[in-house]
């Protein structure tokens, strides 16, 4: 199972549109993550509209409507994997442990919120990614999104892209 990873996009607010590259890998994606700060309901509506299926929560910048269509915390079994998806897990200090003891039983936690592509395993082997931003870089040299092949109960392969100026992978 191919999934993309997505947050922290804050469309219109830092981009008219998700980059054209990206959108192909929505089309490519079994299921699209998206871990919050869409900002605008148009993108979800979008996301929805086109993804094979689509898991998202809200995140600090997206207010009521967006709120009142998605969770704080997502759960899911993918490909035996089972993936938690939320915005915000507090300061990359103690990040592994506290993630560890709040989503016991999970095998993948996917987040948000820094804009900063992180992939570490926590004690006990749960896997934390959040894939960066693919609209506002911040203080990061590029823009990111992942993606990453689920099978048999195992994150088998999880991959880092790169959004060049132009919008391609690089």
């Amino acid at each position: 199972m191919e999934i993309l990873l997505l947050a922290d996009t804050h469309v219109p607010q830092r981009a008219r549109d998700l980059p054209a590259a990206l959108w192909a890998a929505v089309d490519a994606a079994d299921v699209v993550i998206h871990a919050g700060d869409w900002v605008d309901v148009s993108l979800l509506d979008a996301l929805e509209a086109r993804a094979a299926r689509l898991i998202g929560v809200y995140g600090n910048n997206d207010g009521p409507a967006l709120r009142a269509r998605l969770p704080e915390v997502a759960d899911a079994e993918l490909a035996g994997v089972r993936v938690a998806v939320v915005h915000e897990t507090g300061p990359a200090t103690g990040r592994e442990r506290r993630c560890a003891e709040r989503y016991p039983g999970r095998d993948l936690l996917v987040f948000g919120h820094s804009h900063i592509p992180w992939d570490t395993v926590a004690p006990g082997g749960l896997r934390l990614l959040n894939p960066g931003s693919p609209t506002d870089r911040r203080r990061q040299p590029h823009r990111t999104y992942m993606t990453a092949t689920l099978e048999a109960g195992e994150v088998r392969q999880v991959v880092l892209h790169r959004i060049t100026p132009a919008g391609a992978p690089g």
